[in-house]
């Protein structure tokens, strides 16, 4: 089976699960679903082997598993499941969140932009529609009252005509298409100042809200209202750990019955657990909020005092003083905006956040949990099981323990941003108490093992995971095997790194693969890091300067042309620069030559005088002197 025959097996398994579902009047997404595929995957009773291809009745196992467990209507364990989905469909972190946004309202507007850059308009009434779409895009873009309300509409074209009149339409039109875009934005922003100043000083403003007086009352009042839900469920989590720390004793003794489902106990702690956890992310983003719009009302105040002080009444002020001033407003009123949706979104997440935990509450009432938990006793917060482990006494002593490196406040620097394990919950509890999640406390110590930091709600469990930390972490590991949901709320994302869908499986019908432990990485470093100021006239190459002063002696050989017109001549003084004439000389070929004599020599008595007499050989110089050669050449003259 190939990836994509994978892939085309695991969608069809969940849109069977999906159709099966909403047959039954259960109606599920695709999210939900993939997620509950993963999750009876992942645990163990199950038996979906690791290394066996999966079968046509493996399928039909799995499709039914699943769709089980999305029918169970009282399961807190399903609960906690749908509210993880449903947070990471919903929620983004602000930064993104604003991106997204501002992405989002720029595509619904490059309509009506593309329009206005693209247009030809000709006659007046063409030009006079096209001023008309200019105002509605300002109105669009600022969000500053609706484009169909009359009064609106004319407040926006007086400022629009003070800045931008119908007569600079010609130039605009002659703008490129990047250029028009860039200057409707400047635009919008300037209108949109002057509309906010004219309201501040109440002669305009008309269809703007007020929002710093609406986020100032809604921010406090969604602060409220998550305090109140965050201290509810941690109340109801502290009565369930009670009851499971009670009946959980009581269940060891043989025959024990114990009145209530411990199970469905542990998953209700789970379900308000994880409830918590988003709580005070949504609180937190509130929080900074908060603090983000008191800024803005600074800034705001400050730009309208300095703005007062700028107009002062003039008749007229110039555009480089107070244009700068009103985009600076502008940009604080977007400001406003974006927390007034920021705040929308986070209010409509903590609204929609109840409806996951309401199996628990009507499996668990209080007339039902109230005997229980009288048997129980104390029923503890988490705060006061901080209180109560913060003895000296239940602090952990390093020398009991040879090789486990222990932590503590006075030794460790930033002690209280360790990133510790399971989102700070002890370790110990969750294996021993089977998924009690109850809080450590950093005065006990942190163990750091395997570069992980533990963290333990009392001196006997610091010391019980000491002894055996590699078996409680298994069972931790385990657990989280049996209960998928504590996976995102313990953080074991990477322990589970080796599970992928099966339409990722490199073998054909494998739900594991193992994970990618090597990758090729690379970084890229900045030529530059700081600024420099570097000179694009040097040359360090010596010949290349050479060629450059050639070039420049050159230029004695060029003559310079100048010309006076009628209207230029006589008002200035001309010259002209020549190179006198030099004296120049030629050199011609002169021929010459010489003649020497040439030798002859004669020798006499070489035939000899006899047999008797011995031979004498004369030689006589026959060469001709030269002084007779230069008479003769002469006929005899001398020259």
């Amino acid at each position: 089976m190939s990836r994509a025959q994978a892939e085309s097996v695991i969608k069809n398994i969940i849109r069977e699960i999906a159709q099966q579902c909403a047959s039954r009047g259960q109606a599920v997404s695709e999210t939900l679903v993939a997620f509950m595929v993963k999750a009876v995957v992942l645990d163990p009773t199950n038996d979906f082997s690791t290394d066996k291809t999966l079968t046509r009745d493996d399928v039909q196992k799995l499709i039914k598993l699943c769709v089980d467990k999305l029918m169970d209507t009282k399961s807190p364990s399903l609960d906690t499941i749908k509210m993880q989905v449903f947070f990471d469909m919903n929620y983004t972190a602000r930064r993104e969140f604003l991106e997204e946004h501002h992405r989002i309202m720029k595509s619904r507007l490059m309509p009506v932009m593309r329009e206005i850059t693209d247009s030809r308009a000709r006659t007046r009434d063409e030009l006079d529609s096209l001023y008309r779409k200019i105002v509605s895009a300002v109105l669009l873009q600022s969000g500053l009252g609706s484009p169909t309300d009359i009064n609106v509409v004319r407040e926006a074209t007086a400022a629009l005509q003070s800045v931008f009149p119908q007569s600079e339409l010609g130039a605009f039109m002659q703008m490129p298409r990047k250029d028009k875009e860039r200057h409707l934005q400047e635009l919008t922003a300037i209108v949109s100042g002057i509309r906010l100043f004219n309201k501040d000083c109440g002669k305009g403003g008309e269809g703007i809200d007020d929002l710093p007086s609406f986020l100032n009352e809604g921010i406090p009042a969604t602060t409220h209202s998550l305090d109140e839900e965050i201290g509810r469920v941690q109340e109801t989590a502290a009565q369930y750990a009670a009851l499971i720390e009670s009946l959980a004793v009581k269940a060891q003794k043989p025959g024990a019955d114990v009145g209530l489902s411990l199970e469905l106990l542990r998953e209700s702690l789970i379900n308000c657990r994880q409830a918590e956890v988003f709580l005070k992310v949504l609180l937190s983003d509130v929080i900074r909020s908060a603090d983000q719009v008191e800024q803005l009302m600074q800034q705001l105040q400050a730009r309208l005092e300095q703005l007062q002080n700028t107009v002062q009444s003039k008749t007229a002020v110039p555009t480089a003083q107070v244009y700068p001033q009103f985009v600076h407003l502008s940009e604080i009123w977007s400001g406003f905006q974006d927390e007034m949706v920021l705040l929308s979104v986070l209010t409509n997440i903590l609204n929609n956040l109840d409806a996951f935990s309401r199996v628990h509450r009507d499996l668990f009432k209080p007339d039902i949990v109230a005997p229980f938990l009288e048997e129980a006793g104390e029923v503890r917060s988490d705060q006061q099981r901080l209180e109560a482990s913060s003895d000296p006494a239940e602090r952990v002593n390093p020398a009991d323990f040879r090789d486990r490196e222990w932590l503590f406040p006075e030794t460790t620097k930033n002690y209280s941003r360790l990133p510790v394990m399971y989102r700070g919950y002890c370790a110990w509890a969750l294996v021993v108490f089977d998924r009690l999640l109850i809080p450590g406390n950093p005065s006990v110590g942190i163990l750091h093992y395997r570069n992980n930091y533990f963290i333990f709600s009392s001196r006997k469990a610091a010391y019980e995971f000491a002894n055996q930390p590699d078996e409680f972490i298994t069972s931790v590991a385990n657990t989280a095997r049996r209960s998928p949901e504590l996976i995102q709320i313990l953080e074991l994302h990477s322990q589970f790194a080796a599970l992928t869908p099966h339409s990722q499986s490199r073998d054909a019908g494998k739900m594991i693969e193992k994970p990618v432990t090597k990758c090729d990485a690379q970084t890229e470093t900045d030529t530059h890091f700081m600024d420099t100021n570097i000179v694009k006239s040097y040359e360090w190459n010596e010949w290349e300067l050479r060629r450059k002063a050639i070039k420049l002696a050159n230029l004695r050989t060029k003559v310079t042309h100048s010309q006076q017109t009628n209207l230029s001549n006589l008002r200035r003084d001309n010259v002209a620069q020549v190179y006198p004439p030099k004296d120049q000389e030629t050199q011609t070929k002169r021929d010459g030559h010489t003649s020497v004599p040439k030798p002859s020599v004669f020798y006499a008595g070489l035939r000899g005088m006899g047999m008797s007499e011995p031979t004498d050989v004369d030689k006589l110089d026959l060469t001709v002197p030269v002084e007779q050669q230069v008479l003769g050449s002469n006929n005899g003259r001398p020259s």
